[in-house]
């Protein structure tokens, strides 16, 4: 009789054990409060999942996709507390910067922290750029990138998440996600798993948007311009040609049926100093500054350009290591050339290829390419080795991707329109890995480039021997000469010299300077030029870092020589104080050498020709 109780007491207890163990949830369940701003901070509380095990590590993001830089977004995570059902705080240590171990795990009901949001970070060394992080602005804007306020538990990546978001009232979430429900106060939203929680930002403030049709797919535009001086609806015009423009590009169908630009333009240059986007699988963050009209035009049409591209890769081509991606200790893929290089080239193609510019234009921005990748990188450094360990000793060559990786997609493009006759390129390969993988079917880094040969034509894995695994510089004249353009690595052109000194940045002023004047042109000598002037304005053109270029490198270039022009500077006298001083003169024509000058051919084939124009569609 006592053993038959005993085991029914056994049995009793185990039921009830199992129906507290059922009765926790099978989700990570997380509320942020945006409408509860305490000194600068948003208070994040987390229902957990069932934790089967006495200890738990609670991570932050070190690093996350798109990024390649350490961003160790635990160091903006505070108070961080634990609880059981009852209320109890359990017990936690705090690991390093981006994880917590909790012990009694199996009794984790609840876990609640502070962040602090990375636009305003005191600390020098806590920068992250910008689009990349986060943004709290009481009753005026968040920027909720979702990996700066969210983590995950180890093993447990693949445990759906609910996100709610309690927000101000007249505010409006911009977002690619769609909230399985919503009111005037409260979104909430469902996730399969960490990564498309983490792949997904949202964007809090009273709405400023515009949405766009192309084809089936849903474009939405958001911006928030603290000034006012910027809205969604003249940004969503400027950038509707080029998006349909990809689109036709892609074949007239675009592998999204939403996608989001959240667009924060704050009106000077953020603490990073930089300003540009992070691409997302169903959307991009833009942070760009306030600058003169034609010029951020250009810009957001650039930018968009190459980070909308980004629903081809890595939304439907990747690696499984961007597929399973670890957020603490990332091992890196071998094919930056294809997320980054890739990308680029189509950015700047589609342009030329769908008749947005003209073949002198694109031929400028390959000019770029080159003049970049050659000058201020190592070019003989494999694409592969640099891209498997650019969170290592290879962190610096990183930039190089948007260049020397965009060469890469150039020279691939045409070796494969070569091949074919025009029939097939790089728009063409893409599309069949596509196919080929898919958005759940990531490949494994090794085999990629014999599953290209295999789709293409054997030449191919010569190629990517030689000049992404290989040390081999790009046969940029052989490429180009295919096409009908002559390629100089050297040559000589007239240009109006802006002085010829060497230009540098005032960091508490954002003024570009003038930093040395040891080998100053004759005009800059006769002008008047001295070490720490700052540039203020040209002919009453105020100049700044985003309007340089189009001051020295259009207006100056298309005045007549011989005509007045008159720079105003800003020089410390004796005590050190800026005194305006205005530094008068006639523009004046100088022989410039030209690095890499690329030029119609005098006399092109007929083969060229047709090479050519089946490469840029003419």
């Amino acid at each position: 009789m006592t053993l038959r109780r005993t085991f029914l007491l056994l049995g009793l207890s185990l039921c009830l054990q199992l129906a507290a163990f059922a009765q926790q949830p099978d989700r990570y369940t997380f509320t942020l409060d945006l409408t509860k701003v305490q000194n600068d901070r948003v208070m994040v509380t987390m229902l957990a999942p069932a934790i089967k095990q006495q200890e738990i590590v609670y991570n932050m993001p070190k690093i996350v996709p798109g990024t390649y830089s350490i961003s160790d977004f635990g160091k903006f995570i505070n108070e961080f507390k634990a609880y059981d059902k009852s209320g109890n705080q359990l017990k936690t240590e705090k690991l390093d910067n981006n994880r917590w171990k909790i012990n009694n795990a199996t009794a984790l009901h609840k876990v609640t922290y502070w962040v602090d949001d990375t636009f305003d970070t005191p600390k020098k060394e806590d920068i992250i750029f910008e689009p990349a992080g986060t943004n709290i602005e009481e009753n005026k804007n968040f920027l909720l990138n979702t990996f700066g306020f969210i983590g995950y538990f180890d093993n447990m990546k693949q445990v759906p998440y609910e996100l709610n978001i309690t927000k101000p009232a007249g505010f409006y979430g911009s977002t690619p996600l769609q909230a399985v429900s919503t009111t005037a106060t409260s979104d909430k939203f469902q996730l399969d798993n960490y990564m498309d929680l983490a792949d997904n930002p949202l964007m809090y403030n009273v709405p400023d948007t515009t949405v766009l049709r192309l084809g089936k797919t849903e474009v939405l535009v958001s911006v928030y311009s603290p000034s006012g001086k910027v809205t969604s609806g003249p940004v969503a015009a400027n950038v509707q040609d080029i998006l349909e423009a990809q689109r036709s590009y892609l074949g007239g169908t675009l592998p999204v049926d939403k996608y989001a630009f959240l667009i924060y333009v704050p009106e000077k240059v953020g603490k990073s100093g930089s300003y540009g986007a992070l691409e997302h699988s169903y959307s991009s963050v833009y942070f760009l500054p306030e600058m003169p009209e034609a010029q951020f035009s250009s810009t957001v049409r650039d930018v968009a350009a190459h980070e909308f591209f980004h629903i081809v890769t890595p939304l439907s081509i990747h690696s499984e290591e961007i597929g399973n991606f670890d957020y603490i200790e990332p091992k890196m893929s071998k094919h930056l050339w294809l997320y980054e290089g890739v990308t680029e080239y189509f950015a700047s193609h589609v342009q030329v290829y769908e008749k947005l510019i003209s073949v002198e234009e694109y031929m400028d921005k390959v000019r770029e390419y080159i003049f970049t990748a050659r000058n201020y990188y190592n070019d003989t450094l494999p694409f592969t080795e640099m891209s498997a360990r650019v969170l290592e000793e290879h962190e610096n060559q990183y930039p190089n991707v948007y260049q020397k990786g965009a060469l890469i997609g150039l020279v691939l493009d045409v070796r494969l329109r070569e091949l074919s006759e025009g029939q097939y390129g790089l728009r063409n390969l893409m599309l069949d890995l596509a196919k080929t993988y898919g958005k759940d079917k990531p490949f494994q880094d090794e085999e990629l480039f014999d599953k290209i040969t295999e789709l293409t034509f054997p030449e191919i894995r010569e190629f990517f021997a030689r000049y992404v695994e290989g040390p081999e510089p790009l046969p940029l004249q052989e490429t180009f000469a295919k096409v009908g353009v002559t390629y100089d690595p050297d040559g000589t052109q007239t240009v109006n010299s802006y002085g010829g000194f060497v230009p540098g940045l005032d960091q508490e002023t954002g003024r570009i300077i003038v930093a040395e004047t040891g080998e100053m042109d004759a005009f800059g000598k006769k002008i008047g030029f001295k070490p720490g002037d700052q540039l203020l304005a040209m002919n009453g053109k105020e100049i700044t870092p985003e309007t340089i270029r189009d001051l020295i490198g259009y207006e100056l270039q298309n005045a007549a020589p011989g005509s007045k022009i008159e720079f105003t500077v800003a020089r410390p006298n004796k005590a050190g104080k800026l005194k305006k001083k205005k530094l008068k003169g006639k523009v004046t024509a100088v022989n410039s050498s030209v690095m890499h000058r690329l030029e119609p051919s005098a006399a092109p084939t007929a083969e060229q020709l047709e090479l050519l124009r089946a490469w840029l569609n003419l």
